[in-house]
């Protein structure tokens, strides 16, 4: 299916028109000073796409929440959940195709670099089958990928940006079109705008900002002047997308409108300064209230009723349970979390399971150094904890998102039990992607803590040396075993008649 969205008219009144199918290809960057019609621009796009593509859009402002009554798109309001809530919500978004408004106006900076980050990821990590085209805008884009560090938290900046580094660099591939739309280019990490093919550049007055624009779109020096006298709503295109060579572009009008509106003057008031002066003085209204009469005398008889009522029995105290009930409940509390498919920080899953305990009664009972541990074993299945100290001494050399995969190949090889599919480790190590899983095993092959082994029918088996432990082989994939070759059929019957 072939689309072309009208964003407007050239200096000649010419239709100038966004072809979809490439844009979802080549990706888009939008560049303009604050007022020269960035958001018009951007519900423009959204406004003639919507029917045609899936829609994700990532909103600091909250002026795309009107896009919900016009188009049925379903506003998010961040604030309002977890992290690990907006993720699920995400992978949900990418299973349905919804069209989403995830509005971060109720958070501090820090918040909203958390909240995308957490967002975009699981858009990201989608599994394969929901890999459908989403156009995924991000306005404001400065704030989610700066390009030096700033005010906020360390690791709300690298999450962040990491996030819009993969909508960017990596998402094609998984259907994610990323547009961005940005105040200042040189605010903007490069990595993250040097993905862009297409370019719509609007109104800026600062020369670095010219300068970078002016180079995206081939254009000299003296060219670049002309940036700065484009008119609101006007920008200058090129891309494969809208057009080859760049042109001027006359955004065109929208249905829906934005909370945000311009300042218009309006006229002064023509009261006389004297009088201005009484109303800008005059006293409270409470100050000229008369003071509240005296409360009415209490009737006798009523108390005499009130002292006879007997007080309200006291609050019973949370009953306290014994240890070993409390340590019950923190493992199935820890049971729980391990089995949800969840891609939060460990800090933010700690503070999770914090409030579980709480809500249940209980102490949390370890910091987050033991909950790191903790969770590992509880997201690899291990429930009895004896005799697992030399694992975890092994397991503590390797990053923290490597324990639980090495802890579930682990207890396989201590049980005889089969060598984990490719699919398990993949999930106890966070990720939808085989291959990621595959070198993450290869690391830890390398350190020298486990050993795979293929035999000639194509089974795998992996020992831990160090502490002499080995998994009965299986095959990666159990629903794709590998065919078993002519040799490999010799082998096995030499073996069997003693000729090894």
């Amino acid at each position: 299916m072939t689309a072309r969205i009208d964003m407007g008219l050239d200096t000649r009144g010419n239709p100038v028109a966004v072809d979809l199918e490439e844009l979802l290809a080549t990706r888009l960057l939008v560049q303009g000073n604050s007022g020269s019609g960035k958001s018009h621009l951007l519900r423009r796009l959204l406004e003639g796409s919507a029917g045609l593509v899936q829609q994700v859009v990532i909103d600091p402002e909250g002026d795309f929440v009107s896009l919900a009554d016009a188009f049925g798109h379903i506003a998010v309001d961040a604030a309002e959940y977890s992290l690990p809530e907006l993720a699920r919500l995400a992978a949900r978004v990418r299973e349905h195709r919804a069209s989403v408004v995830l509005n971060l106006e109720g958070l501090e900076i820090d918040g909203q670099m958390r909240a995308a980050a957490a967002f975009l990821s699981a858009l990201f990590d989608a599994p394969r089958e929901h890999w459908y085209p989403v156009l995924t805008v991000v306005d404001e884009a400065q704030l989610f990928a700066p390009a030096a560090a700033g005010e906020v938290t360390e690791e709300a900046r690298r999450t962040s940006l990491a996030a819009m580094t993969n909508l960017m660099c990596r998402g094609r591939k998984r259907g994610l079109a990323g547009v961005i739309a940005t105040q200042r280019l040189a605010k903007l990490a490069k990595n993250v705008a040097a993905e862009a093919s297409n370019f719509l550049m609007g109104r800026t007055f600062l020369d670095i900002d010219m300068a970078r624009a002016a180079d995206l779109l081939g254009m000299d020096r003296k060219q670049a002047d002309t940036i700065r006298d484009l008119a609101r709503g006007e920008f200058l295109a090129l891309g494969p997308a809208i057009t080859r060579r760049p042109i001027s572009v006359k955004i065109g009008a929208v249905e829906t409108g934005s909370r945000a509106v311009s300042p218009k003057l309006t006229p002064l008031p023509t009261a006389p300064t004297e009088d201005m002066r009484d109303m800008l003085f005059a006293p409270a209204a409470e100050d000229e209230a008369p003071p509240p009469p005296p409360p009415a005398p209490v009737p006798m008889a009523d108390l005499m009723r009130a002292v006879a009522t007997p007080a309200p029995p006291p609050v019973p105290d949370m009953p306290v349970l014994e240890e070993g009930e409390q340590e019950d409940i923190r493992q199935s509390i820890l049971a729980e979390i391990g089995g949800e498919d969840s891609r939060a920080p460990l800090a933010t899953i700690f503070q999770d399971y914090g409030v579980r305990c709480k809500m249940r009664g209980v102490d949390p009972g370890m910091d987050l150094g033991q909950f790191r541990s903790a969770l590992a074993l509880a997201r690899a299945g291990i429930t009895d904890t004896t005799g697992w100290d030399d694992a975890l001494t092994l397991a503590a050399s390797l990053p923290e998102e490597m324990l639980a995969p090495f802890l579930g190949i682990a207890k396989a090889a201590r049980m005889g039990e089969p060598c984990p599919s490719d699919a398990r480790i993949a999930a106890l190590y966070g990720t939808s992607s085989l291959g990621r899983a595959k070198r993450m095993m290869a690391h830890i092959e390398e350190k020298g803590l486990i050993v795979a082994r293929t035999d000639l029918s194509g089974k795998r088996s992996v020992s831990l040396p160090h502490l002499g432990w080995t998994t009965a082989p299986s095959w990666p994939d159990p629903a794709k075993p590998p065919p078993v070759g002519r040799a490999a059929v010799r082998a096995a019957e030499r073996a069997r008649n003693g000729y090894g």
